[in-house]
């Protein structure tokens, strides 16, 4: 197995979630790209390049992504207006702010908040269907502006995208439907990525011969994940994130308890 092969795989798991459930594919993509190497005994990733090409996954796979699920009419514009620009402000915000905060207590109120969200998901939704009408979405801009900008500022603290944070939120807080949760989170992130994407392309952060194999998994993998997300219940599909992002948290606590 070559380094492009491990590249090429951790790609299209993390393409297949991204279109599957509609969150950044980081979570998966990273650890992969971290250990995997290492296990097959290949020269380990520096966590340079790790971040780059995760950065650089994440982006290809939320955009493709928003394509596909705006096909299925679940990406909102009004969402997307609402929560896209504050979460981009305040990521900025916080990845400032970070310099003058415990990195410690910030990643113990990240793993917090990321626990709470693998529960906060299965709250019941009134008015949750497999074909929420997008046209007559209704929620409070407020509750959507204080969850964009609380994640952006706390996830821009921590270093972490928090996408897999959100959904759980806007179901449960902004009361969105969990399908047009899905498709409009990955139009979200998209604006949030995009400029994390960028600054580390202007500052070379970018393996960009490593790319060919992320263009190549992702696209098709986020197509397919798409597709299949869309012939599943939504409640399965709450049940997967709601694994996931407990596996996230537990992740992070390991992080903090054990270094």
């Amino acid at each position: 197995m070559t380094i492009f092969n491990i590249i090429g795989l951790a790609s299209f798991i993390s393409g297949f979630l991204s279109g599957l459930l509609g969150i950044g594919g980081g979570i998966i993509m990273a650890p992969i790209l971290i250990f995997l190497p290492v296990w097959v005994g290949l020269e380990p990733l520096s966590m340079k390049i790790v971040a780059g090409l995760t950065i650089m996954q994440g982006l290809v796979a939320c955009l493709f992504g928003t394509m596909y699920h705006k096909q299925f009419n679940f990406v909102s514009g009004q969402l997307f207006s609402s929560m896209g620009i504050p979460i981009f402000l305040m990521s900025f915000l916080g990845g400032y702010l970070s310099h003058f905060v415990s990195n410690t207590l910030l990643l113990i109120l990240f793993a917090t908040l990321a626990l709470a969200a693998s529960f906060l998901i299965m709250v019941p939704v009134r008015g949750d269907t497999e074909n929420p009408d997008i046209q007559n979405l209704v929620f409070k801009k407020p509750r959507a502006f204080i969850v964009s900008a609380g994640v952006g500022l706390l996830g821009g603290m921590v270093g972490q995208g928090g996408s897999f944070i959100l959904i759980p939120l806007m179901t449960s807080y902004v009361k969105i439907p969990t399908r047009i949760a899905i498709g409009s989170n990955l139009a979200i992130v998209t604006l949030a990525t995009a400029s994390g994407f960028l600054g580390k392309a202007l500052s070379g952060q970018i393996e960009w011969l490593f790319t060919i194999p992320i263009l190549i998994a992702t696209i098709p993998a986020t197509f397919i994940g798409s597709h299949v997300s869309r012939s599943i219940s939504f409640v399965y599909l709450k049940r997967i994130l709601a694994v996931l992002i407990a596996i996230a948290a537990i992740r992070i606590w390991i992080s903090i308890l054990w270094g």
